[in-house]
């Protein structure tokens, strides 16, 4: 995937790092930046939290945003991101929830996603629709959070 060497040359040329907190990627975001050659240089580590305990356990999202927001919201990608981050020591934290399909998950429907990136500073979210069967909107939402990163790295 050219965005996963894009970005991999971005941090490299920063000095930086990334880490990340996969609910419906479950690891590709991880996965596909792995497969540039040195990226023990960038990538620190990830998370896959598909359960919704999990995010809590493992990326430290707190229990009572979950009860409030839901899993599949800002808020929680917001928490994802930042907690990743923290938990692995990374420049930057990426958290990516939503929802693959093909049935609705809380009121949200198939292709709803949201992409967190934080940088322990500034957290932003991007809210995404992405069209297509589940392979397509996990492979999207991982090419949205590439790209919502290199915005941020510049």
């Amino acid at each position: 995937m050219p965005a996963a060497a894009d970005l991999h040359r971005a941090l490299v040329a920063r000095g930086e790092t990334v880490a990340a907190a996969e609910s419906l990627t479950a690891g590709l975001f991880c996965a596909l930046l792995a497969e540039v050659p040195g990226a023990s240089a960038t990538l620190r580590g990830g998370v896959v939290v598909y359960a919704t305990d999990l995010k809590t356990a493992l990326a430290g999202v707190p229990a009572d945003l979950l009860a409030e927001h839901g899993p599949v919201s800002r808020p929680t990608a917001a928490a994802l991101a930042e907690g990743v981050r923290d938990r692995c020591s990374a420049t930057w934290g990426v958290g990516l929830t939503g929802v693959a399909g093909p049935a609705p998950v809380d009121g949200h429907g198939p292709g709803r996603v949201y992409v967190g990136i934080s940088d322990g500073q500034r957290t932003d979210v991007v809210e995404l629709d992405l069209p297509g069967d589940r392979a397509a909107v996990r492979g999207a939402a991982v090419a949205a959070a590439m790209d919502a990163l290199l915005d941020r790295l510049g």
